[in-house]
Formats: structure tokens, C-alpha cells, sequence
């Protein structure tokens, strides 16, 4: 399980969930990134570099690419036209805040170069209108409860 952020384009009078459901029936296909978003990865990693620190780059064969963190677990995944963000539940109180808190900037960052709107499914809102400590408030809450179900 993971906290995620994903990257859309909404239209005119389309709400954010249909673009959530747009976005699961697009999943199942298996097309090339497009020249742009590749174009805008290259300048995403440097940020993301700074950002973050070493982190470790995967791709496979122009169908996706992968920034992963280990010591955070934060991940930014590109699949065809797909871009999203991810950071497992291992975090809570002040590591949550510190976690969100680079998630959120690395959204920022990508925003910024792709052109899509970084939007948070847990809050259901984008993240430019979220307040980040409800999102660490929750993402707590939820660490704790999967560690009582399943153990640290």
C-alpha cells in the first residue's frame, strides 16, 4: 500500500474522478512515453537528484521509467503517458511530514515540466490546494494501522 500522487489533465466541467476512471482504463495499455515526457525526465532527475539525493533510475525499453529513494521509499513512476508518485506506508509523525513533504515538492517539480496537475486521491484534491499536515496526519494514521494488523 502506498500514498499516491497522480498527474492529470482534467477537462472543462470533468470531475476528478472521471479522470481517475479515464486514467484506470488507459492503464492497461502499453504504449511508448511520448518524445515531450521523455524530454522533460531528463530535466525531472537532476531536480529530483537534488531533492532527494541518490536515488536509482530504471528504464525499460521507452515504455517506463522509474525514480526510486530507498531510504524514503518515494518513487516516481512513468509508464506511456502515465506519471505518478508513490511513498509506501513505512512513515509516521515527523518521518511522515519529512516524507510528504519531499513528495510534494518533487510533484512540484514535475508539474512544472510536464504540465499536468499533481493531484492527491487520499485528500481529493490537487496538491497545490492541500495543506500537507492533514496528509501526513493521515498517512500516520494509517501507518499505525497496518503495523497493528500486520506487525512493524
Amino acid at each position: 500500500m502506498s500514498y499516491d500522487i497522480y498527474f492529470l489533465s482534467r477537462g472543462d466541467g470533468q470531475s476528478w474522478e472521471e479522470v481517475l476512471d479515464a486514467l484506470q482504463d488507459a492503464a492497461e495499455d502499453n504504449t511508448p512515453i511520448p518524445a515531450g515526457l521523455l524530454e522533460a525526465w531528463q530535466r525531472i532527475v537532476p531536480q529530483a537528484r537534488t531533492l532527494l539525493g541518490d536515488v536509482d533510475i530504471t528504464e525499460y525499453e521507452q515504455v517506463s521509467l522509474d525514480l526510486s529513494h530507498s531510504g524514503t521509499g518515494i518513487d516516481l513512476s512513468v509508464f506511456g503517458d502515465e506519471v505518478s508518485i508513490t511513498v509506501p506506508y513505512w512513515h509516521a509523525g515527523d518521518a511522515a511530514a519529512v516524507a510528504l513533504d519531499k513528495v510534494f515538492a518533487l510533484s512540484k517539480i514535475v508539474e512544472m515540466e510536464i504540465g499536468l496537475t499533481a493531484y492527491d486521491p487520499q485528500m481529493e484534491l490537487p496538491v497545490a490546494d492541500m495543506t500537507p499536515h492533514r496528509s501526513a496526519a493521515l498517512m500516520s494514521r494509517i501507518t499505525g494501522d497496518l503495523r497493528s494488523r500486520y506487525g512493524a
